[in-house]
């Protein structure tokens, strides 16, 4: 399977080890194509589905004529986010059903269907690349209505699950939510046939209004390293990213 890896970082993301070279010592490999993308994102029903609880029937509608446009636009990829907090838009063993789907957090669709494998489908029908979005640490989003499920990674590790600024987070410094986030990545990677994977930038969230610090007190008090609380956190991220492209490779 050929795989591109789409990372989108925030300035947390990068590390304050990496050695800049200067840019005129940089030779750019050859482009062989254009990238022309557009996104599906489905957290708050931004773009599909139009809104909660459609029928099967209506869904596959609203995403198909979503990957025609794209295909009409002479694009060749779309990128579907299948994981927005912590949820799936896909059936899986790690995680619930996603509430954007049918309007309850952990309720499948009915008729059942699974909407990776139709977007795939309707991709690749008209030579679109389809590639997954994931949002790593993002756990509940701020417009969230309904109540989390049980098997939610909010009610069932609750210690590596942090509030801010009306979200939910896993903390990026506790191994446990990178494992939990590799773990859902990788899964979607040995079942089905994606042409990508895309990260969304939201690692640690961006400060709020009133620049309150991420409550992840507990995870740097137990640190005995020598790194500032900013590159400890980079650390984070870099670390996370570094597992990713190893496991990637095994997959």
């Amino acid at each position: 399977m050929r795989l591109g890896v789409i990372l989108f970082l925030t300035a947390a993301g990068l590390s304050a080890a990496v050695q800049f070279v200067p840019t005129d010592k940089i030779q750019p490999p050859i482009p062989t194509r254009e990238f022309r993308g557009a996104w599906i994102a489905t957290v708050n029903n931004i773009d599909w589905p139009s809104k909660p609880g459609l029928s099967t029937a209506d869904q596959k509608k609203e995403l198909r004529e979503l990957i025609n446009h794209a295909a009409t636009l002479k694009l060749n990829c779309v990128i579907f986010q299948v994981r927005p907090a912590c949820d799936a838009l896909y059936p899986s063993a790690h995680e619930p059903w996603s509430e954007y789907l049918t309007g309850k957090m952990g309720k499948a669709p009915k008729p059942f269907y699974d909407p990776l494998t139709f977007a795939l489908s309707e991709a690749h029908k008209r030579g679109l690349e389809l590639h997954a979005w994931f949002n790593p640490y993002r756990a509940r989003y701020k417009g969230a209505k309904g109540r989390a499920s049980p098997n939610h990674v909010s009610r069932t590790k609750q210690a590596i699950v942090k509030s801010y600024n009306g979200f939910r987070w896993l903390d990026p410094a506790e191994p446990e939510a990178r494992a939990q986030s590799l773990k859902v990545i990788l899964d979607v990677l040995r079942r089905y046939d994606v042409d990508g994977i895309h990260i969304d930038d939201y690692f640690y969230p961006y400060p709020d209004a009133k620049q309150t610090a991420f409550p992840d007190d507990a995870s740097w008090k137990r640190y005995r390293g020598k790194l500032g609380r900013k590159d400890w956190r980079r650390m984070h991220i870099n670390n996370f990213i570094r597992d990713l492209h190893t496991e990637i490779h095994k997959v």
